[in-house]
């Protein structure tokens, strides 16, 4: 199917794309079909069903609280912070829910205000749906109880949702998107055809695609919009003291950290890069945990890592092409990282080009394994961001298309495995440090990728379809449903 750069990179609230954003999304067309069927003046009660992972973790991942906001009209795109919590205060205190209210094609209709809240949500943990383990399943009754409206979504990553019924329509348009884009492709072997039969790098095979349906400007302004969220996040979690809401009591590290970094390393001295991804990644995650707004990237619970080694990308790579590379023929890859000085307009190209790149491997696993951490573990989430950091990071710092397919490989191929087993159902333990983690993993994989010339045993394919299996084989108690691992095996102070 045809996904896009802008699919994979979307703003949204934390803490999690599959558990909060696409649950608000859910709702959200939920609310908005209640209006468009004109029946949102005869709705008089709701029934909420939550299915599998997203009841078994929702309270810790803030999927009942987005549920209530979708159903009122707010989008994970552009609501505030400030908002969220006007609203769930206004929502907890009154005990009522104004269903469509913020809709902005209410049509001169009233939004429907009903009594409903978390405690009215239906939570059935052990039964997972057919098509995804994140279900819901939303009603709406008038006032002698009869169904006006009933429907079925699944948040399947990512913040990506799926209607039931409405599979075979949705994959007919990316299908023929697909037939549209110049270089189609689904897997990374096609997409090295591309690139050597075009001559475009894998950024540049990306672009053309996202060509068809956008003009580059917008691609590029776009890009540079989800890259100013990326900063905007981080900095906003440099200002933010005290602990990280959920009942854990996890001390927001961040402020502090950059305290002592900017004491330390007044000048950026290149000695410290690592301390100062492992601050971003750390930065936006505590954020994200703290249900700030954030980019996914390409889930919530990964969120640090692309801004981490985009961070790097743009304070410390050696790039050829802008002419900061001490040694051209390796791609700057073999240079000790130094601190460069970028104009707005070369970080923006070397930002574009990055998300670009990720985004062509991020398709890849959506199109043939997956991004959830419910389905397959924390690999499919920090996994596949640490892929994409070094496929992104590759390809700035003047990678062939070969040695950007190997990076991605090389940093999939060491997140085999991850179980997605955060305490108390929270994205905090051990998911910020892991972020951070992961950031230094890209950024190694892609030097080591430039050290050699592109050729390697284990095609990107190969680790991508070994993920999906791994997957598969791995106990359900170990994707994100909070029943193992250190979720059970430490004690929740």
């Amino acid at each position: 199917m045809a996904i896009s750069v802008f699919d994979l990179f979307t703003v949204g609230i934390g803490p999690s794309s599959s558990h909060t954003v696409g649950p608000m999304r859910a709702s959200h067309a939920f609310a908005a079909g209640l209006v468009n069927h004109g029946l949102l003046d005869r709705v008089a009660g709701l029934r909420v069903d939550l299915f599998g992972s997203l009841a078994a973790t929702g309270h810790g991942h803030g999927t009942f609280t987005a549920v209530l906001l979708g159903l009122e009209g707010f989008d994970p795109e552009t609501v505030l912070p400030s908002e969220v919590d006007a609203a769930l205060a206004r929502i907890e205190e009154t005990g009522e829910l104004r269903v469509g209210a913020e809709l902005s094609d209410l049509q001169g209709a009233a939004p429907a205000v009903v009594k409903f809240g978390v405690a009215d949500m239906v939570l059935r943990p052990l039964t997972v749906l057919e098509t995804h383990t994140n279900g819901m399943r939303f009603a709406a009754v008038d006032a002698a109880g009869e169904t006006l409206e009933e429907q079925t979504y699944y948040s399947v990553g990512g913040g990506f949702i799926v209607r039931e019924g409405a599979e075979e329509k949705i994959l007919d348009r990316l299908e023929q998107q697909l037939a549209e884009q110049p270089y189609p492709f689904t897997t990374g072997a096609e997409l090295l055809v591309h690139a050597e039969s075009s001559g475009l790098s894998i950024a540049g095979v990306m672009l053309a695609n996202e060509l068809i349906t956008r003009d580059e400007v917008s691609v590029r302004s776009g890009l540079a919009h989800i890259w100013d969220v990326m900063e905007e996040c981080k900095n906003s979690a440099l200002t933010r003291t005290g602990v990280l809401p959920g009942g854990l009591n996890v001390r927001r590290r961040a402020p502090e950290w950059h305290r002592k970094l900017t004491e330390q390393d007044p000048h950026r001295d290149p000695v410290f890069w690592q301390e100062w991804v492992n601050l971003v990644a750390l930065a936006v995650n505590e954020e994200n945990a703290s249900g700030g707004r954030v980019v996914t990237a390409p889930t919530n619970g990964a969120a640090g890592i692309i801004p981490a080694v985009l961070f790097y990308a743009t304070h410390y790579a050696q790039i050829p092409e802008l002419g900061t590379s001490r040694q051209p023929g390796l791609g700057g890859g073999a240079a000790a990282p130094r601190a460069v000085s970028l104009s707005p307009e070369q970080k923006q190209r070397v930002v574009v080009d990055f998300l670009l790149a990720a985004a062509a491997v991020g398709v890849l696993y959506k199109e043939q394994a997956s991004i959830s951490g419910a389905e397959v573990g924390c690999q499919g989430e920090v996994g596949s961001a640490s892929s994409m950091a070094a496929a992104g990071l590759a390809q700035i710092l003047g990678g062939t298309p070969q040695q950007v397919e190997n990076a991605a490989e090389i940093a999939m191929e060491h997140n085999l495995g991850l179980t997605c087993d955060p305490i108390g159902g929270l994205v905090q333990i051990p998911c910020i440090e892991r972020n951070a983690i992961a950031a230094s993993k890209a950024i190694n994989a892609a030097k080591m990728a430039l050290m050699g010339d592109g050729a390697h045993h284990v095609t990107l394919d190969e680790v991508i379809i070994t993920m999906r299996e791994t997957g598969k084989d791995m106990s359900d108690k170990y994707k994100e449903t909070a029943r193992g691992g250190l979720a059970v095996n430490v004690i929740e102070c």
